[in-house]
């Protein structure tokens, strides 16, 4: 799900404070927060990334 926080003052603090960050995009993956885009693109690389979509895809 994407969330769009660029024009709604109230969901971008809402982002920082879960996130600690202030850029965009923040990407959470179920309740774990990743980080931006080359956090994603790390994890990728590393060959964790296809591993933490599945847990969260089978997590109730």
């Amino acid at each position: 799900m994407e969330i769009a926080v660029d024009n709604d003052p109230g969901l971008r603090r809402e982002m920082m404070s879960r996130s600690g960050a202030t850029s965009v995009p923040q990407i959470w993956i179920g309740e774990e927060h990743i980080g931006g885009c080359d956090e994603m693109l790390l994890l990728e690389r590393q060959g964790r990334l296809d591993g933490l979509i599945e847990r969260a895809l089978a997590a109730p």
